[in-house]
């Protein structure tokens, strides 16, 4: 890595704590992690990223196998709802401190719409993981780097390569091959999925518009008010009483995703972002073997063939753009 991007990097991981939700998340993984972190601690920083990253990665997918065992009888918006009160939880101390300052903002619309996104693509990407297998699922949510790199030309300005296009061209190629549409394996959770992936990459591109105006506590801050509070109507009209195993489902649903942003959080604070990064993709494999063990799922080969494309069509404009990062330094 050059020596200007280093300085900018280790700039950027020391100035965390400043940052009011992140940073403040960063430094408590030091210490829920700590026991862990010493069992690897002499390996490289990138190793341990790596590691960290995994972790994180089996973190979701065990939070959203869970979310297709109960997905059956719990309403998705109801369990959004009561994973989206236990993550705000974990940063009401900045929300209450930072009230109501936070939500001041000349980018209400942004954060509206990104708050918009936020909410139909969980929707649509959760309803899709409770009725497509875990590992199609999963592979069609990692088109969310495609249409990144669409929504950051169209919406953004930013410029992007022939070689860029034809990854993107090819990773939907890839799509296709996994959704087949006018054949047997096309349904309308393989176009929910897409639509989740798309919404998510929404969201990115509008945190990577206003993050460079606005201060972290107030994109955080809109981000837990808002989707809790648009969630709760629907949830309301499509209540259902959970039982106690239910109840503590949701419950784990909601740790693991905070235990899985820790950990995220954590392998972007060891290593450098492009070399972590790609470690994200081994929850392919931790969806397939679960998907397997829990709901004696075996993905088919359009999937197999279909993720490949995609993983490596995505993996191939991260380093793009990590490599238009350097250049840009």
């Amino acid at each position: 890595m050059p020596k200007k991007l280093q300085d900018t990097t280790a700039k950027a991981v020391e100035n965390l704590p400043q940052w009011p939700s992140f940073g403040r998340l960063a430094m408590t993984c030091d210490g829920v992690f700590k026991p862990i972190t010493g069992s690897f601690g002499a390996l490289p920083r990138n190793a341990r990223g790596a590691i960290w990253v995994i972790i994180a990665g089996l973190f979701f997918t065990v939070m959203t196998a869970l979310i297709k065992m109960i997905g059956d009888t719990i309403p998705v918006v109801q369990i959004l709802l009561f994973r989206q009160m236990v993550m705000t939880c974990t940063v009401m101390p900045v929300l209450v401190l930072g009230f109501p300052g936070s939500l001041k903002t000349n980018f209400l619309k942004l954060h509206l719409a990104r708050v918009m996104f936020a909410v139909v693509g969980m929707t649509c990407g959760f309803t899709a993981l409770v009725n497509l297998p875990l590992a199609e699922a999963t592979a069609l949510g990692f088109a969310k780097s495609l249409f990144v790199a669409i929504f950051a030309v169209l919406l953004l300005r930013e410029v992007a390569g022939p070689r860029r296009w034809f990854a993107v061209v090819i990773g939907f190629v890839g799509i296709l091959i996994m959704t087949q549409p006018g054949g047997g394996g096309f349904n309308i959770y393989s176009l929910l999925a897409i639509a989740g992936a798309a919404s998510a990459a929404a969201v990115m591109v509008i945190i990577r518009k206003i993050s460079q105006f606005e201060r972290p506590v107030t994109i955080i801050s809109y981000q837990s008010i808002l989707v809790g509070l648009i969630m709760i109507p629907p949830t309301l009209v499509y209540w259902v009483q959970p039982s106690l195993y239910e109840w503590l489902v949701m419950a784990a649903i909601g740790v693991l995703s905070v235990f899985g942003q820790l950990a995220n959080i954590q392998g972007f604070k060891e290593g450098n972002a492009s070399a972590v990064a790609p470690m994200d993709y081994t929850r392919l494999v931790f969806a397939a073997m679960i998907g397997f063990l829990l709901f004696g799922e075996i993905p088919e080969w359009t999937t197999a063939i279909g993720a490949g494309l995609v993983i490596a069509t995505s993996l191939y404009t991260v380093r793009a753009e990590a490599r238009a990062g350097e250049s840009a330094l």
